[in-house]
């Protein structure tokens, strides 16, 4: 960007459109077009009417320091903290994971089953126990609160840091008096009163350590490896949360959890092996991949 010339928002979004795709961006029209909106401190569709507008000195600094941030790898999500996840914005920051597309099946699943449980004991007026293990922005937990009435969550993660996250989105959303949050390791960190969950969601870190090293860039070195890395296998916290799960969810309530589709086969067959649970099909992303495995606690 040279000094001398005018530098509309138009001309701004084309510049940096082009810059951003020669930086490996696979979607630099729409990170141009965030970015500058965070900078204007306006909403995205403002653009399209300010074309031949010059931004402030000021939004322009902002701006173009949040391009060459970008060109380096940082994430758009983090660069303008928030992000939309099933039609809800939030907060996010380098302390969790950015909210995925991928894990919007498993709120559909979630709501869906929810929904025929509710209908099938209309005579019980009790509210559903749902657990979301390894919450990370609390983004599946206040999603599945805010399309289910009759439920009480209780949202879990071992860092402190991504349960601050967890427990801005919460309040963001007016979820204080239905979401309770724990810090802790999976099903353990949530106190046992007797009363067992009907429903159980999980998007655990499933990244073997093979895997991590061909992690794309931006992910390995901007997103935390807590929230990623399972270890040697990849298998290892969905093992844990699996065992833990058979001994905290109530005989006919469900257990699901995103995986990648790699893995989605031995987690199947660890599941087949076990007498507690009976395996429902597993449901699958937008590209037909595996995603999402569901099974139920039949005793």
């Amino acid at each position: 960007m040279t000094e001398t010339q005018v530098w509309t928002i138009g001309r701004l979004l084309e510049w940096t459109t082009d810059y951003l795709r020669k930086n490996g961006s696979e979607s630099p029209r729409l990170e141009a077009e965030v970015l500058l909106a965070h900078a204007r401190n306006c909403p995205r569709i403002q653009l399209y009417t300010a074309f031949c507008e010059e931004p402030l000195e000021a939004e322009r600094t902002a701006f173009r320091e949040m391009v060459r941030r970008r060109s380096e790898g940082t994430p758009v999500a983090y660069l303008v903290g928030h992000k939309e996840f099933y039609s809800l914005d939030f907060i996010v920051s380098s302390d969790c994971l950015i909210p995925r597309p991928e894990t919007e099946h498993l709120v559909v699943a979630a709501i869906d089953w929810s929904k025929a449980h509710m209908k099938s004991s209309a005579g019980q007026a009790s509210p559903l126990r749902i657990a979301d293990i390894c919450t990370g922005s609390g983004c599946v937990a206040v999603s599945v609160a805010n399309h289910l009435g009759n439920c009480e969550l209780s949202a879990v993660d071992v860092c402190s840091k991504a349960l601050a996250v967890a427990t801005a989105n919460v309040a963001k959303h007016g979820m204080e008096g239905r979401i309770s949050l724990w810090q802790g390791d999976l099903l353990d960190a949530v106190p046992n009163d007797g009363s067992n969950f009907d429903m159980i969601l999980s998007n655990p870190p499933y990244v073997s350590e093979d895997e991590w090293k061909g992690l794309a860039k931006d992910v390995r070195d901007h997103e935390p490896r807590l929230a990623l890395l399972s270890g040697p296998t990849g298998m290892e916290i969905t093992e844990r949360l699996l065992q833990q799960a058979a001994l905290r969810l109530e005989v006919g309530g469900v257990i699901m959890v995103e995986s990648s589709p790699m893995l989605v086969p031995k987690i199947e067959q660890y599941l087949q092996a076990q007498s507690q649970w009976s395996l429902k099909p597993t449901l699958k992303d937008l590209q037909g991949h595996a995603r999402i495995i569901v099974a139920e606690r039949i005793r």
